[in-house]
């Protein structure tokens, strides 16, 4: 049986995400994106509840296309309140369409937003060597950083904790436990 990381539940849903996504670089704007959303979404909130909503978000927010929802009107804002599916928290429905807007910027500016935040560690992961829970930090100095830059530019919902799930969630740091299969050592 295959040891993951203390935070794998028996959810099929939490194992495969484990498994396949989590701790694993992304450097595609749109899967950033996606994350970038769904980050914002969890914070006050576990991360399997937005798992689970995941594919409901996907539905809600037109597959995570910012262009699509940077533009979103008023009467899309109000059916994302309703959307029973989803998180339905006014100031996160807002953020989303505002830092949809905002992710557009950086990529004008920097060419991608790829390539805004990978500079953070210059193109590689920071491989980290945990062996418990209680070892792996909520913040760093660096989520610190990115989430002032980023809160700097007007993005909502970014504080540190939210930023350094959001460089796990994209493999920016690799927090996998050393005694998980997914565990990348030296």
């Amino acid at each position: 049986m295959k040891q993951r990381c203390f935070w794998v539940s028996d959810s099929s849903l939490y194992k495969v995400y484990h498994d396949k996504e989590w701790g694993t670089p992304v450097f595609e704007d749109a899967t950033l994106f996606e994350f970038l959303i769904l980050e914002t979404f969890q914070a006050g909130l576990s991360w399997v509840t937005i798992l689970n909503k995941r594919e409901n978000f996907r539905k809600a927010f037109d597959n995570f296309d910012y262009e699509k929802i940077a533009a979103y009107p008023a009467h899309k804002y109000e059916s994302l309140l309703r959307d029973t599916g989803i998180v339905r928290n006014k100031l996160k429905i807002q953020s989303a369409i505002h830092n949809a807007q905002l992710f557009m910027d950086v990529q004008e500016e920097f060419g991608s937003f790829s390539k805004f935040i990978w500079a953070y560690v210059g193109g590689e992961p920071i491989l980290n060597k945990f062996q418990s829970k209680a070892a792996i930090p909520a913040t760093t100095p660096l989520s610190d950083t990115i989430s002032k830059d980023m809160k700097r530019r007007g993005f909502k919902f970014v504080g540190a904790t939210v930023i350094y799930a959001y460089m796990q969630a994209i493999g920016m740091v690799n927090d996998h436990t050393t005694g998980c299969f997914k565990y990348v050592g030296e």
